[in-house]
């Protein structure tokens, strides 16, 4: 797809990042990991995300990139697979070349490893990645990587396969600047963990779509939100948030980490057995897995 077909695609729906599955051994399942792209591939997602941050991208190789992000293509039909991409400006290019090569239709461009960088560097850093591809390329505002409204208007400036931005800091104003600045020239993307529980506050700031993590498990309740967010239904939106988000939030507050983990659990209750989480995070006990299991019965016939 060009940047600009992909940007309208991503535009048009609800986004959302399969987690990555593995074996018992924490090698990849890609096997297990087809199935669940085919089986969340029916329920009309604009596009998903392989290798993002709730699927691990900060644990994969840059060899189990590109394999996830074949093996995602070959299981999704016609539904666009957005690659993850980051670390070091030299990394963030092989891995961009690797995703174009596996079939990819676009670019998650994550934050750079580590370190906090001025404008001046993100502007050089994103540049650099962007115009190494020709995959459309969306930027994510996060952690150590926030790029501000001058910056990303250089960049729209420069690179015309820049097609999004992604923010997942909270920063209403900045996201509010940039979307006031650049208008339509890109598409923007709300991040935010658990992102329903900020879906209507960024809709203000001129955020119209979103990537969904429990779209992994609960698909049906994520695009009745969705829907609800874009028909302005506000007691829907209400009603599925005091039934479902704030109870789901307040099981992946427990502890650090559970943001991917708990979206791993909940994947292994709809069927599709991600496998364990790898290392640094932990997987979710015994009895806040039965906890998830309760409210996912309590909210999906």
């Amino acid at each position: 797809m060009t940047p600009n077909a992909i940007k309208q695609r991503i535009s048009s729906g609800l986004l959302s990042f399969p987690v990555t599955h593995f074996k018992n051994d924490l090698t990849l399942d890609l096997d297990s990991y087809g199935r669940h792209i085919e089986w969340l591939s029916g329920f009309g997602a604009g596009a998903l995300f392989a290798a993002g941050g709730t699927g691990e991208f900060f644990s994969l190789s840059r060899e189990e990139i590109s394999r996830l992000t074949r093996a995602a293509k070959e299981a999704s039909g016609t539904v666009p697979i957005i690659t993850g991409c980051g670390y070091g400006t030299e990394m963030a290019k092989e891995i961009a070349a690797d995703a174009e090569a596996a079939g990819a239709d676009g670019l998650l461009l994550l934050p750079h490893y580590l370190i906090g960088a001025p404008q001046e560097g993100l502007y050089r850093h994103i540049k650099a990645v962007c115009q190494s591809t020709g995959l459309g390329v969306v930027v994510y505002n996060r952690a150590n990587s926030i790029v501000k409204a001058d910056t990303m208007a250089r960049l729209a400036e420069d690179c015309d396969n820049l097609i999004g931005f992604k923010d997942g800091t909270g920063q209403i104003d900045v996201v509010r600047e940039i979307s006031a600045r650049l208008k339509d020239r890109l598409c923007y993307i709300g991040g935010m963990p658990t992102h329903e529980l900020y879906a209507e506050a960024y809709h203000g700031a001129g955020v119209t779509t979103y990537s969904s993590a429990v779209f992994n498990f609960v698909p049906d309740l994520a695009v009745a939100f969705y829907n609800a967010f874009r028909a302005n239904d506000t007691k829907r939106m209400e009603d599925i948030l005091t039934g479902f988000f704030y109870p789901f939030a307040r099981i992946r507050d427990r502890q650090t980490g559970y943001a991917v983990s708990a979206i791993k659990a909940g994947a292994r209750l709809a069927g599709y057995d991600p496998g364990p989480v790898r290392p640094p995070l932990t997987d979710l006990t015994e009895e806040e897995q039965a906890m998830l299991e309760d409210l996912i019965g309590r909210n999906v016939q």
